[in-house]
């Protein structure tokens, strides 16, 4: 996958070729969403507001961390927010499938499971979003976020966020296969937010609030102890392992911090085992919270994470408050209709 991940964003010529299969596989997703929009395919509406965070690329654009900031932020407003997800990666022994802290990645997959760490929610895993989603109301819940859920038309929605990688933005901005977009670059101007995570490399095609994903601490895998972002507690020299979408910024984040990497870049969602942590020297092993939750079963004494927290801008936090209140009134209205 990485070849093609290469290729998109490089612009790479041979890709003119699968210039129609791109045709064909856009026809088919305009054809699904307008089939949502003109009714003849009807979403599931849930009695409370769901907020869909997702992304129209493959590969990582931040989306988890904002995902887990939303989930947080909406608590401390006095809201009983709840995390639904495919649950890529994993195998349930049936859905929906709560996540607990504890719960095997196997079941759960890596994304939900670090999210359930990281905010403590209730997570639900299921390949039936709507279902799901369901299952979050049922438990209490009275705001749902769907993670990656931008293109799961099925699941009504009354909010979609979507999450871009300022620095890679969209590569050669084709779908898939001969480019890196689930859906057409016009997708932007109909979703309610654009939230671009880092400074933007080029010009995007459609204004978006700022993010950044912050250093927050050093943790040390076994046993969970954290050190402050300004002192690792190891050497300098590091071998640098990341499974996730986009590697390089992870790379890029170690050397901002002053550290000699060794680069180790892996699949998006690699299955990783006690070998992967396993070199000939004796060298720190640092990797990001979602490659974490996979190795922790096998970790070494020498195994740290590095947890990193997203911080929106202000300006889209205001709007989201704006936003959330009309959602609220817009709900009362109809209750007392």
């Amino acid at each position: 996958m990485s070849r093609w991940v290469d290729a998109w964003y490089r612009g790479a010529g041979w890709l003119k070729v699968l210039i129609p299969l791109e045709w064909l596989y856009k026809s088919i997703v305009v054809r699904r969403r307008r089939a949502y929009m003109s009714g003849r395919k009807r979403a599931q509406r849930l009695p409370v507001p769901v907020i869909v965070v997702g992304n129209i690329t493959l590969g990582g654009t931040g989306k988890s961390p904002l995902v887990a900031w939303l989930g947080r932020w909406l608590s401390e407003q006095g809201r009983r927010p709840g995390i639904v997800s495919r649950g890529y990666g994993g195998k349930a022994p049936h859905y929906p499938f709560q996540v607990g802290v504890e719960a095997s990645v196997d079941q759960s997959g890596d994304e939900p499971l670090m999210l359930a760490q990281q905010t403590g929610l209730p997570v639900v895993v299921d390949p039936d979003r709507p279902r799901g989603a369901w299952a979050l109301v049922e438990a209490g819940c009275d705001i749902v976020i769907a993670d990656d859920g931008l293109q799961h038309l099925a699941l009504g929605r009354d909010l979609e966020l979507v999450v871009v990688d300022g620095q890679r933005g969209f590569g050669n901005a084709r779908c898939l296969p001969a480019g890196p977009l689930r859906e057409p670059l016009s997708r932007l101007g109909e979703v309610d937010a654009v939230i671009v995570n880092g400074e933007p490399a080029k010009t995007l095609p459609q204004p978006g609030y700022r993010m950044q994903l912050r250093p927050m601490h050093w943790r040390h895998l076994m046993d969970g102890v954290c050190y402050p972002i300004e002192k690792p507690p190891f050497s300098s020299s590091v071998h640098a392992l990341a499974g996730i979408g986009h590697p390089s910024r992870f790379f890029t984040t170690l050397e901002t911090l002053g550290l000699d990497i060794e680069k180790h870049p892996l699949a998006d969602h690699h299955h990783f085992s006690a070998g992967d942590l396993r070199f000939d020297d004796e060298l720190p092993v640092v990797m990001t919270a979602k490659d974490a939750v996979k190795c922790r079963p096998f970790a070494h004494r020498n195994c740290w994470v590095l947890d990193v927290e997203a911080h929106p801008e202000s300006a889209f936090i205001d709007w989201l408050q704006t936003r959330l209140e009309t959602l609220q009134s817009a709900t009362r209205e109809v209750s007392n209709g």
